[in-house]
């Protein structure tokens, strides 16, 4: 039986991302496109049978079931006897790495969907204002004092900053360069750990502020239309360059309160 830990250079213990850490290592020098040794895709093909099983935790679960059952078995040990309270022991080892695999993949997914709402809150939080700064037009630049712009502006320059810094995590976490791509086994890993090419993101990013400025005029009309005099008087201000001000600082206040909120939870 094959030993697929070994096979991958990992321990039994390892997490996921240490898996696909490890298979990528080997895949890159054993995939037939890169490497023209004999054996080598035979062993390319074995080592993408261990990531797929471990990656899997039912699959994971049943190999290492299987691999303890070979250990009890090839031991002339009372442990690895038929009688009733060797099997309860050797039940009780499987339920144990059972729910060790599972536990660590509950934890890895966690990490997983956290690193994802880090990326999606600040996109989202900045289409949203973008809208409805377009829409609304708020003026508290323009209406504030010396101190108010002071904490305007020191706002605007922590939230850009923050902002940056998502989306440059982001950007690291999910997308690759295609000029980076030079065979299938890149770029098969690249589809399968970071989907998404850096110019789509590019222009998903571009598109999604364009829409929803046209959506913020959008609605600037419609309450004009609507409602006359009363949106100009709530809101008299034109389309100025103030209006970059505002989408930052409510990415950064929208993520302080997600992060509080997680904090809390917790």
């Amino acid at each position: 039986m094959l030993n697929y830990y070994k096979m991958l250079k990992v321990s039994q213990d390892a997490s996921r991302a240490e898996i696909r850490s490890a298979y990528r290592r080997l895949a890159r020098r054993k995939h037939p496109d890169v490497n023209d040794e004999a054996g080598a895709s035979r062993e390319f093909t074995q080592i993408a049978k261990a990531y797929r099983v471990l990656s899997n935790p039912k699959d994971r679960a049943e190999y290492d079931k299987q691999l303890l059952h070979k250990k009890f078995s090839s031991r002339d040990t009372i442990f690895s006897s038929d009688n009733p309270h060797a099997r309860r022991m050797r039940q009780m080892a499987y339920e144990r790495r059972y729910n060790a695999i599972i536990d660590r993949m509950i934890e890895d997914e966690r990490r997983e969907a956290m690193a994802l709402q880090k990326v999606i809150l600040p996109v989202v939080a900045l289409f949203v204002s973008t809208a409805f700064a377009s829409g609304l037009r708020p003026q508290f630049w323009s209406d504030s004092n010396a101190l108010g712009r002071i904490v305007l502006l020191t706002l605007f320059v922590v939230g850009l900053l923050h902002l940056i810094k998502r989306l440059q995590a982001g950007f690291e976490r999910y997308t690759y360069a295609p000029q980076d791509i030079h065979d299938s086994i890149l770029q098969e890993m690249a589809e399968e750990n970071r989907p998404y090419s850096r110019p789509t993101a590019i222009a998903f990013l571009v598109g999604g502020i364009v829409v929803s400025i046209a959506i913020g005029f959008l609605i600037h009309s419609i309450f004009e239309l609507a409602s006359g005099r009363v949106l100009r008087d709530l809101f008299p201000g034109a389309l100025s360059l103030e209006l970059i001000f505002y989408p930052p600082i409510v990415v950064l206040m929208v993520d302080l309160m997600h992060s509080f909120a997680t904090r809390f939870e917790r």
